[in-house]
């Protein structure tokens, strides 16, 4: 068995200015710098029968490239805070990619998603963590915009769970064309 996602990679300049965000949160477990990502679509754990088929569907998605920027941060969780993430600005050529991802899964087999598609990169996990003290990271980081970064893929990552977080290795890059 295989755990995989599909993903937007962030490239380093950016991964970098989010990774200076952390800090100012007890209770928070920071992604680590090479982990920070969009995630398209949670697959979950699959065969590797179903992998190859996946890895099928996907190599059929077709979509322009297109420029990308993150924006604001946020969190999960309501009054028990559990994640704190970086918005995505809006972007319709985000959304359709997603889209024929998830259609191209569907075709696949696979059940469909059923929340909501919420762009965002996750920057911490969090575990009690004080809500004033997530508020004051809120409100520190609120006006956070990255630099306008070129989206000319997307990638299938497993994701294999360890005690220290999650590994997370990419196994196969899928171009987009214009």
């Amino acid at each position: 068995m295989i755990r995989l996602f599909a993903a937007v990679e962030i490239p380093e300049p950016v991964r970098a200015g989010l990774a200076a965000l952390a800090g100012g949160v007890p209770g928070a477990r920071w992604s680590d710098i090479e982990n920070l990502h969009l995630t398209l679509r949670f697959i979950g754990e699959v065969s590797e029968h179903d992998a190859e088929s996946i890895d099928d569907a996907l190599t059929g998605v077709r979509a322009q490239p297109f420029t990308l920027a993150l924006k604001g941060v946020g969190h999960f969780g309501g009054r028990d805070p559990r994640a704190l993430w970086a918005g995505v600005e809006s972007d319709e050529a985000l959304v359709r990619l997603q889209r024929k991802i998830e259609s191209a899964l569907q075709r696949a087999g696979l059940a469909p998603e059923t929340r909501k598609f919420s762009p965002h990169v996750t920057l911490a996990r969090l575990r009690a963590a004080p809500g004033a003290k997530v508020m004051a990271f809120l409100a520190r980081h609120a006006l956070y915009a990255s630099a306008a970064f070129p989206v000319d893929g997307f990638v299938l990552f497993s994701s294999e769970l360890k005690h220290t977080g999650s590994v997370y290795r990419a196994e196969r890059s899928y171009p987009l064309f214009r």
